[in-house]
């Protein structure tokens, strides 16, 4: 008889089996780290979670044979000697565990533990928290708002298609020059008054960034100081608008016609103050329905180049900080 297998046998059978806690908890960790950076609503609250819930798990599964050591045995149901089969001795072998004292809501060990998990979640928190702060809030705290002054409404001819270039901060100079084209649509019902309306599209094609040129003919040119530095207004006749770096194309509302950009060109929004069209922030734009004043804008948040703005795929880019 080989005695010396029971003791083995008996030490495998308490063994843990394996744990996926461990692994679902440093995927959820690797997701909010990795949600910070590219998508702090998505992927981080979903990391969060996934991180939560296999933590409570790996926990459970840690303390389980602790908690099963400190289940009272039951009652014998009969004595020793009495029925079909006999009273099973304890093994003598095996020290009890000893009971909590008196007033003790939970043993030491347990507690030990809760606040070795607790610390570490601490001390990552105080790790990580700062690094990710200085890496990414300044791109969304103290930006300011910049505001283009395009000249007198009165300048810009009806129905007449510009490229205007200006820039966005002339304290940085010809770094902040920008292309815009503007088109005059005319005055539009607004309430219970006409209100001047304008087409005003960004030149970065949709696909990568590219400059973005009028398909016309350019007529007369029209140059003005104001508080943005000088302005260039060249009058354009547009087919169209096209990309001469990789074909993307446009209609005159900005809609993509053909190649690979994934949405329509950004706009700017404007306003009038004194009679002078004012450029505001960037949006972005899938598609316009209808034309000019009467034109329906489906109008989202400003994207990156090549980034969707609509349906499920918009969740999979990074959040854009502030434009002004």
């Amino acid at each position: 008889m080989d005695t010396d297998s029971e003791p083995a046998d008996h030490d495998e059978a308490h063994l843990p089996g394996p744990s996926i806690g461990p692994i679902g908890f440093a995927i959820g960790v690797v997701l909010v780290l990795v949600g910070l950076i590219v998508n702090p609503l998505w992927i981080s609250t979903i990391g969060a979670a996934v991180a939560v819930i296999f933590g409570v798990l790996w926990s459970r599964e840690a303390t389980a044979e602790m908690r099963r050591s400190h289940v009272a045995p039951e009652p014998e149901l009969r004595e020793a000697g009495v029925g079909d089969a006999p009273a099973v001795p304890a093994n003598v072998g095996e020290a009890a565990m000893p009971k909590p004292e008196p007033g003790e809501r939970f043993p030491r060990s347990k507690f030990l533990e809760a606040s070795t998990l607790g610390l570490g979640a601490v001390i990552g928190g105080v790790v990580t928290v700062p690094v990710a702060g200085f890496a990414l809030l300044p791109a969304f705290l103290g930006q300011k708002r910049h505001e283009v002054d395009l000249g007198p409404v009165s300048d810009l001819a009806e129905g007449q298609w510009y490229i205007a270039t200006f820039m966005t901060d002339p304290a940085e100079g010809e770094t902040s020059r920008r292309t815009a084209f503007v088109r005059n649509n005319g005055s539009v019902k607004s309430g219970a008054q006409q209100v001047p309306s304008f087409t005003i599209i960004s030149n970065r094609c949709a696909h990568l960034g590219c400059p973005v040129q009028a398909n016309g003919p350019m007529g007369k040119t029209k140059s003005e100081k104001t508080g943005n530095g000088p302005i260039q207004l060249h009058e354009v006749q547009p087919a169209g608008f096209g990309c001469p770096c990789h074909g993307g194309q446009y209609d005159t509302e900005g809609n993509r016609t053909a190649g690979p950009p994934v949405r329509g060109l950004d706009r700017y929004d404007f306003e009038i103050k004194n009679g002078r069209l004012i450029l505001l922030s960037m949006y972005s734009v899938s598609k316009v329905d209808g034309t000019g004043a009467q034109a329906k804008i489906h109008k989202y948040k400003l994207a990156g180049p090549g980034e969707h703005v609509d349906g499920i795929e918009q969740v999979l880019y990074p959040l854009q900080p502030p434009h002004h």
